[in-house]
């Protein structure tokens, strides 16, 4: 039996330039949509895969992660004494009592790679998720949970993988994989970021992956890489000339929330989702598409 996944890491430290100036002073992980930051979403997906102690690896000015994860009496006793007991559940419950949440700075911005090495002296020698909020998945079961399943009947590492449009390579992790015959999609060969030319596939990594704890040792010998920066991508890499990797594509919708765009879709589908607000939200929707064709 494959040994317990309980750690989930969030590498949160980026500086999220791509929405200044609203990232100036926030993190981009806390960027609303609909009512949650994107790190809540993030932090769930792992809860309900069977993580119990997050590890976010932080840089500056990323403050606001841990309050927002913390209890905030003030803010609890101000619920209760108003009777606004729906509010008080909702703030209460952000993190169960049963999960740990620890924070490691970043001192340096040398990458994804140096980020996940980073929590290595809390992770230990147990395998781990690591999670990047930018992907929001909608799916009706956690993409980290449909990845855990995986490792629990191959007993191997797994990558979150989505076809892309071979023209985009270059601003993902590209997989080649060989397919068993039980549909389980060994990794052959992994690039960071590669020209559409020199693309070995138009399978893409997504920002979900559980690892080995034998990652660390390949990420402390991994010199800089795309980018000058220390890549998850190459140490993966390494890893394949000794331990199986998978590639799952996972069951669920994308958002590329670290782009304008994408960010702004991922609010207008789950506010169209949102129990409340979706009915009313539709009929504006609605309106303001009929508004938009006859002024045409």
């Amino acid at each position: 039996m494959p040994a317990p996944i309980t750690t989930a890491v969030f590498p949160v430290a980026g500086r999220g330039t791509r929405f200044l100036p609203a990232t100036k002073a926030s993190p981009k992980e806390m960027l609303p949509v609909v009512d949650k930051p994107l790190i809540q979403y993030a932090v769930e997906e792992a809860i309900r895969a069977g993580a119990t102690r997050l590890v976010f690896v932080t840089g500056s000015s990323k403050r606001a992660i841990e309050d927002h994860f913390d209890t905030d009496a003030g803010l609890e006793a101000a619920l209760a004494a108003a009777g606004k007991d729906e509010l008080l559940k909702i703030v209460r419950d952000i993190v169960p009592s049963s999960v740990t949440c620890i924070y490691i700075r970043q001192g340096e911005p040398l990458g994804l790679g140096h980020a996940v090495l980073c929590a290595r002296a809390v992770v230990g020698k147990e395998p781990f998720f690591v999670h990047l909020a930018d992907d929001l998945i909608d799916a009706d079961e956690p993409v980290l949970l449909q990845m855990r399943r995986q490792y629990e009947a191959h007993g191997c590492g797994v990558l979150g993988v989505e076809t892309i449009p071979v023209e985009h390579s270059a601003s993902y992790g590209i997989v080649a994989v060989e397919t068993t015959g039980e549909g389980h999609h060994l990794i052959r060969q992994i690039v960071e970021k590669p020209k559409p030319e020199n693309a070995p596939s138009n399978l893409a990594v997504v920002g979900r992956y559980l690892l080995p704890p034998e990652i660390f040792d390949r990420l402390e010998h991994t010199g800089r890489g795309a980018g000058g920066e220390i890549q998850l991508t190459d140490a993966i890499a390494d890893l394949l000339e000794s331990h199986p990797v998978a590639a799952y594509p996972f069951q669920g919708i994308r958002y590329d929330c670290g782009s304008k765009l994408g960010y702004l879709k991922a609010t207008v589908e789950l506010g169209l989702q949102h129990p409340s607000l979706g009915p009313e939200f539709a009929s504006y929707l609605r309106e303001l598409v009929g508004r938009g064709a006859s002024s045409s």
